[in-house]
C-alpha cells in the first residue's frame, strides 16, 4: 500500500466510525470514540466508580485494550469468573451479575445503523447486555464495524465464531473449514455438542437512554 494513503484511509475509518456513533446515538446509546486503546481505558474510567461492583463477558478486546488489566486495578469490587475454579462458583457469579453497577463486554458486530449484534454459547453474557446490571459499556475495535444485519452474519460466522473456538480449544465445523452455514444460514447444519454459536440477539433500541454506552476504537482489536 502506497504510505500516501494511510491517512485518507484513517480519514475514513474516523468517518465510518463517526456515522456509526451517530447511529447509536439515535438507538439511545451513548458513543464515544477513542483513537487508541490506552484512551479506550481513560474512557471506560471514565464511566466507573471507584467501589462499583462489576463484572463482564468472555472478552479478546477487553483483554487487549487493557480495559481488564483496570477492573482487577483494585478500584472496583469485580466479580471476576475466572478467579474461581469450579462451574459452580462461576454460576454464582454470572447470576451476581444481574445486579452489578456496571457489565463490560465487547460485541461481535456493529452494524451501521447502531445496532450490537452478538451470538453466544451460553447466553451469560448477551442476558446480562440485554436485562439486570444498571449500566452496560461495551468497547469494540473499529474492526467490528460492519455495514448491516446480514453484514454482521457473514462477519461472525466467517471470522469471530471459528477463531474463538479455535481460543477455546472446541472441536467444531468451523474450526477444520467453512461454517456450514457459510453460504446460507448462520450454522445451518451444525450438530456439534461444542457449538459456541447458540443464541442470536440484536440490540437495535435502548428504552432506558442511559444504560448502554459504546467505546469504539480506532484500532483493529479483538474479532
Amino acid at each position: 500500500m502506497d504510505r500516501k494513503d494511510m491517512p485518507r484511509r484513517a480519514e475514513a475509518m474516523e468517518l465510518k466510525i463517526r456515522r456509526t456513533m451517530a447511529a447509536l446515538e439515535k438507538n439511545n446509546m451513548h458513543a464515544y470514540y477513542a483513537p487508541t486503546s490506552a484512551d479506550a481505558v481513560k474512557v471506560v474510567e471514565s464511566l466507573l466508580q471507584e467501589g462499583d461492583t462489576i463484572s463482564c463477558g468472555g472478552s479478546v478486546t477487553l483483554d487487549a485494550t487493557g480495559v481488564k488489566a483496570l477492573m482487577r486495578s483494585g478500584k472496583y469490587n469485580f466479580l471476576d469468573r475466572e478467579a474461581v475454579a469450579t462451574d459452580e462458583e462461576r454460576q454464582e457469579i454470572y447470576r451476581k451479575t444481574f445486579s452489578a453497577d456496571a457489565f463490560l463486554t465487547s460485541s461481535n458486530a456493529i452494524t451501521e445503523n447502531g445496532e450490537l449484534y452478538n451470538v453466544d454459547g451460553g447466553g451469560n453474557r448477551v442476558a446480562a447486555m440485554l436485562f439486570g446490571p444498571n449500566k452496560v459499556i461495551v468497547v469494540a475495535g473499529y474492526n467490528k464495524i460492519v455495514r448491516d444485519l446480514d453484514a454482521a452474519a457473514v462477519y461472525v460466522k466467517s471470522l469471530t465464531t471459528p477463531a474463538n473456538a479455535m481460543r477455546l480449544k472446541l472441536d467444531t465445523p468451523c474450526t477444520h473449514a467453512a461454517c456450514p452455514g457459510t453460504d446460507g444460514d448462520m450454522c445451518a447444519g451444525c450438530r456439534s455438542e461444542n457449538r459456541i454459536c447458540s443464541l442470536f440477539t440484536v440490540m437495535a433500541y435502548q428504552r432506558s437512554k442511559n444504560r448502554v454506552h459504546v467505546v469504539l476504537v480506532g484500532e483493529e482489536v479483538g474479532y
